[in-house]
């Protein structure tokens, strides 16, 4: 596909449903134009993760996704012997009386008994089209973990000791998000384009909907997005993203749901808040006003 602009890329990326700022396809743009990492933060479900999957999709490349989480280590992101593999071979050389310990060292640390994981086999990937690699969630990590990445996402190589220096003959695309539960670190931010993903305005989630849920009529679509809309001035715990926008207006129209009533929302809150308190404090306070606002 032909990107020589930031509209055509706006456009493309609306083409596969997703709805983007023209800053936000700015971001996406330089990235892909200076193959720079580009650090996506934001509140979750407001569409980060979203960005990478869109862009393999719409650019025909693979998706790498490694999902962080707490304890992420060398064996887990990048890579690990396959010790079995390598037991079977010391057992077969031994019963062959292979005599030579070094050869036999060399052998069993060859490429063959490698695994591979995600962040390994974005810079060795043989694809004709660099890969995507998504590193989502990134706050999740240990810090630790973040140092894992300097090396990869400034000279695109990775170290093996027994293996030397790996280099990527072609640079993947990196896409990482981060809910910002924690600050990432400022060496690692050098590295990358930054870009804050804000809750969409109201014509944007309605854009948004009407690209992602089609089954929705368009006064449903309208309502559920006001209703959402009002629902995150409230002080709630944990405000819907516009995942959870999306996954309601589904169960509405699953429903067969053609506008909001007091019963169909009350029946599936659960849809858009996850937290029992939020749901108790919109059942007993706020549920019939926001109707009333979302339904006008």
């Amino acid at each position: 596909m032909n990107i020589a602009t930031i509209d055509d890329l706006q456009q493309a990326l609306a083409e596969h449903n997703y709805v983007a700022d023209r800053s936000l396809a700015t971001a996406i743009f330089l990235a892909l134009k200076l193959q720079k990492p580009l650090l996506l933060e934001g509140e979750a479900g407001v569409g980060k993760t979203e960005v990478a999957k869109t862009l393999a999709a719409m650019l025909g490349r693979r998706l790498i996704r490694l999902q962080c989480y707490e304890g992420l280590d060398v064996s887990t992101t990048i890579y690990e012997w396959n010790y079995t593999r390598q037991m079977l071979q010391i057992r077969l050389l031994e019963s062959i009386g292979a005599g030579d310990a070094r050869q036999a060292m060399h052998e069993i640390f060859g490429p063959e008994f490698l695994i591979k994981r995600p962040l390994l086999q974005a810079i060795e990937s043989t694809d004709e089209l660099p890969p995507i690699l998504l590193i989502d969630e990134l706050d999740r990590a240990d810090e630790e973990f973040e140092a894992f990445l300097l090396e990869l996402l400034s000279d695109w190589q990775i170290s093996i000791p027994e293996l030397g220096t790996l280099r990527a003959a072609q640079p993947p695309t990196v896409i990482l998000t981060s809910n910002r539960t924690r600050e990432v670190h400022d060496a690692l931010k050098r590295r990358c384009l930054f870009y804050w993903i804000d809750y969409p305005s109201l014509d944007k989630e309605r854009q948004i909907v009407a690209a992602k849920v089609p089954g929705a009529s368009e006064r449903l679509s309208r309502e559920v997005v006001a209703f959402v809309q009002e629902l995150r001035k409230l002080d709630l715990y944990k405000l819907p993203g516009v995942a959870e926008t999306l996954d309601w207006a589904e169960a509405l129209v699953a429903l067969d749901a053609q506008a909001l009533s007091i019963g169909a929302v009350d029946d599936t809150l659960g849809a858009i808040l996850k937290y029992q308190d939020d749901i108790n404090q919109v059942r007993t306070g706020a549920l019939t006003s926001l109707i009333e606002k979302a339904t006008r």
